[in-house]
């Protein structure tokens, strides 16, 4: 139960912006530094909150090494410049995860200090939409490639 609860007044977790991806740009490079707000949190959340940022930036970099190997060992396509744009494509969405990884991280430890609620994110599925229309552009390639 919450402080404010106990007090008899009713816990209401202010909304968290999430457009706002370069508000905490100090926090993300230098936390040390950066004011802290509210209460330190169990640090088993912290380190959690850690280990999601982690599998974020596992994500970006495979995103990133999908797109070098594109570049690099893909056959030229049937479609004129379609390995660039796969390449390029997953070279961006790579830098996007890893940046929206260190957005998310900052946003959730800054919400577990004030004790307001996690912040919703609705980039895991987009970034699920974009990686299943980029296996089915990959489909149809493959399969245009292919021998008759």
């Amino acid at each position: 139960m919450t402080k404010s609860a106990r007090c008899g007044r009713p816990f209401r977790a202010r909304p968290v912006n999430n457009l706002s991806v370069f508000g905490g740009l100090r926090q993300w490079i230098d936390p040390e530094k950066t004011p802290t707000v509210g209460r330190t949190p169990d640090y088993r959340f912290s380190l959690a909150n850690e280990r999601t940022f982690l599998a974020w930036i596992r994500t970006g970099l495979a995103l990133i090494a999908g797109g070098l190997g594109c570049a690099q060992f893909l056959p030229p396509l049937p479609i004129a410049y379609l390995r660039e744009v796969i390449a390029v494509a997953l070279l961006v969405l790579g830098g996007l995860v890893a940046l929206r990884a260190v957005d998310h991280w900052a946003r959730t430890e800054r919400a577990m200090r004030l004790g307001e609620e996690l912040p919703g994110s609705r980039f895991p599925a987009f970034l699920a939409v974009i990686v299943a229309l980029g296996a089915l552009l990959l489909i149809v390639a493959v399969l245009l490639q292919s021998p008759r």
